[in-house]
């Protein structure tokens, strides 16, 4: 498979492709309204869940933090 029919796949899924698309190939501001709605999905799903939905993002983000600290000190 090359990159160009790998990207056309992703591009393909639902939500995700079409706003990884605009922010790939659209105007430069794109990628703060795609920041700016994530922010807005995370401050909807602490007020629907409270605070599980606050603290899990950072629980999540600890492995792969230790993952890239080892993976820099390898070199």
């Amino acid at each position: 498979m090359t990159t160009d029919t790998m990207k056309r796949a992703f591009y393909k899924i639902p939500v995700l492709g079409w706003i990884a698309r605009d922010v790939a190939e659209g105007d430069k501001d794109n990628i703060w309204y795609a920041i700016a709605a994530l922010a807005a999905l995370w401050a909807i799903c602490v007020m629907t869940w409270g605070l599980p939905a606050l603290y899990l993002p950072a629980v999540v983000a600890a492995p792969v933090m230790l993952v890239l600290l080892v993976l820099i000190t390898r070199g």
